[in-house]
């Protein structure tokens, strides 16, 4: 494929053949994104979003499709994916529509900004969902900060754009993607977050219901606390 990418795009995709043709054809406009690697990762889909998949890529040699075994979730197809990735930035998207591929440019122009940053993570300031839903993630973050003590607004926002370097050093574990700002800075690393659209899913519907909103998350919250308490330092000097 010849030399890396300076940046990678990873789509995680479950039943979403509807929303890929679309979604792909945004990305191909972003000025920003020319040059760049779309690392998609097929988990598991029955809708044949993974023949589509495979489409986009004969069309566009920048494509790289890969397949989870079996349906294992965002996490997994997540990590997959920026294990894969070539880039030295990885930015993640829902393949859902609901992620506009046009705020990815000033989420890498503040990543940029500012020195030591590890990320420019997304917030979603004007939801696009349904009453029910927007209450359920208002609780669910509040709920997350006050567990893990790392207060960040929008953290099921999937528009991220991040030093994959400090990716590599995440620890993987299904439910990674909910706590990624806080595990990103568990080292001393610092982020931003930037204000990005929403907008209305095109087809389809929602892969979350509040018991995977809301039980799980209380659940993993604890563990990412019990992580980070026994962090081990990051630093060393040699003296002789």
């Amino acid at each position: 494929m010849g030399s890396a990418p300076h940046l990678s795009i990873v789509l995680p995709v479950y039943d979403e053949c509807e929303n890929l043709a679309a979604l792909a054809a945004e990305l191909d406009v972003v000025p920003a994104l020319h040059g760049a690697e779309i690392v998609a990762v097929d988990d598991g889909s029955t809708d044949g979003s993974l023949e589509e998949l495979r489409r986009l890529a004969r069309e566009r040699r920048h494509w790289r499709v890969l397949r989870l075994a079996r349906h294992a979730g965002q996490s997994a197809a997540l990590v997959a994916g920026w294990r894969a990735a070539r880039g030295d930035i990885v930015v993640t998207l829902d393949a859902d529509g609901q992620n506009d591929p046009a705020d990815i440019p000033r989420l890498l122009a503040a990543l940029a900004e500012t020195a030591g940053l590890v990320a420019a993570v997304g917030v979603r300031l004007e939801r696009a969902d349904g009453a029910w839903k927007r209450v359920q993630s208002r609780v669910a973050n509040r709920v997350r900060d006050w567990v893990t003590g790392h207060r960040v607004r929008d953290t099921g926002c999937t528009l991220k754009a991040m030093r994959r370097d400090a990716l590599l050093r995440v620890p993987a574990f299904d439910g990674v993607h909910r706590f990624l700002p806080t595990l990103l800075v568990r080292d001393g690393g610092r982020l931003v977050e930037v204000p990005v659209a929403h907008r209305p899913r095109r087809h389809g519907r929602t892969k979350y219901g509040m018991w995977n909103r809301a039980a799980r998350g209380l659940r993993d919250a604890f563990g990412v606390r019990w992580l980070n308490r026994r962090r081990l330092p990051p630093d060393w000097d040699e003296v002789t």
